[in-house]
C-alpha cells in the first residue's frame, strides 16, 4: 500500500480517474437514453445498477489482466489479396459493441423524429430487467476500453521504473472505484437534464453514433485490417472525439442560454395607461 503515497503513484491515480470519467460520458448518456424510458420510480435504480455494473465488470477485468492480454492474439488470419487481417477476442469485443452502439443510437433518433415514442404510446417495451440488460452488454464493451486504456497509462513494471504489479492493479482499482462514485453523484442531474431537452437527446444520441464509428475503428485495428498492400484502418484518436463532444455542448448549452433569455416576459412600466386603454375598448365593445 506503501506505493499509493508516492508523488507518482498520487498523479497517476489522479489522471486516470479523470480519464474514466472522461471515458464514462458515453456510459452516463447511454444510461440517461435507456433510464427515460422506464417509468419514472425505476429510472434511479437502473442508473444506479449500471454504474456500479460498469465497476464490478471493470475489477473483474483488472484481476484477469493475463486473459484480457491474451485476448489480442488472433485466432483467426486470413488474406483475400486486396482484404487482409487476423480476428481477435477483443477486435471482437469492440467492433460487435461498435455495431450494438450503431443501432441502438440510430434506432433511437428514428423513433423521436418519427413521434414514435414507446413510453408515451404504451407500446413500451423498455422493462427495468431488458434495460439492464442493454446497459451490462455495453458496458461489457466499456469496459474493455476503460481497462485498456488504464493498463497503457499505469505501468506494471517494477519500481523505480513502474508500480509493481500489485501496485499497478490497487491504483487502477482506486481510480475505477473514485470515477464510478462521482458519475454516480452527478447521473441524476444529467439524466434530467438530457430528458428534458429533446435536442440535448439527438446530441446524445449523435455523440454515441461518433462512440459507435470509433469502436468500429478501434476493433478493425486492433484486428489488423487491411486494403491491399498499403492501406492499414487505425483507430481514432479518443481526444479528437471528445473535443467535438465538448465543443458541440458548449455550442448546445449557449443556445439553450439564449432561448432562455429570449422567453423573459417584458416589464410594462405604463401598466395603468394599458389598463385604462383595455377598459375603454371593452366599454365601447
Amino acid at each position: 500500500m506503501e506505493v499509493l503515497f508516492t508523488t507518482d503513484a498520487l498523479i497517476a491515480l489522479l489522471t486516470l480517474t479523470f480519464l474514466e470519467i472522461i471515458l464514462g460520458i458515453d456510459n452516463i448518456v447511454f444510461l440517461s437514453i435507456v433510464s427515460g424510458k422506464l417509468r419514472a420510480e425505476d429510472q434511479p435504480k437502473a442508473r444506479r445498477i449500471g454504474l456500479l455494473l460498469a465497476m464490478v465488470f471493470r475489477i473483474i477485468l483488472l484481476f484477469g489482466i493475463t486473459w484480457v492480454m491474451s485476448l489480442k492474439e488472433s485466432f483467426f488470419d486470413f488474406d483475400l489479396g486486396f482484404f487482409s487481417g487476423g480476428i481477435s477476442g477483443q477486435s471482437l469485443i469492440i467492433f460487435g459493441g461498435g455495431l450494438f452502439l450503431l443501432y441502438k443510437s440510430v434506432s433511437e433518433i428514428h423513433h423521436k423524429l418519427e413521434g414514435e415514442d414507446e413510453a408515451t404510446s404504451g407500446k413500451a417495451s423498455n422493462s427495468l430487467s431488458s434495460a439492464i440488460i442493454q446497459i451490462a452488454l455495453l458496458n461489457i464493451v466499456f469496459s474493455f476500453d476503460s481497462i485498456l486504456t488504464a493498463i497503457g497509462l499505469v505501468s506494471s513494471a517494477e519500481p523505480p521504473k513502474g508500480f509493481g504489479p500489485a501496485g499497478a492493479i490497487e491504483i487502477m482499482i482506486l481510480a475505477i472505484v473514485i470515477s464510478i462514485v462521482v458519475m454516480l453523484a452527478f447521473a441524476g442531474p444529467v439524466s434530467k437534464f438530457v430528458n428534458e431537452h429533446p435536442t440535448i437527446q439527438i446530441l446524445g444520441l449523435s455523440f454515441l453514433i461518433l462512440i459507435g464509428v470509433m469502436l468500429l475503428a478501434e476493433g478493425s485495428h486492433l484486428a489488423h485490417f487491411r486494403f491491399g498492400n498499403d492501406v492499414e484502418v487505425h483507430s481514432i484518436p479518443k481526444g479528437y472525439l471528445y473535443f467535438a463532444i465538448f465543443f458541440s455542448l458548449f455550442v448546445e448549452f449557449l443556445n439553450l442560454k439564449m432561448k432562455k433569455s429570449s422567453r423573459k416576459p417584458v416589464v410594462l412600466h405604463n401598466s395603468k395607461i394599458i389598463d385604462k386603454k383595455l377598459e375603454d375598448s371593452d366599454i365601447t365593445n
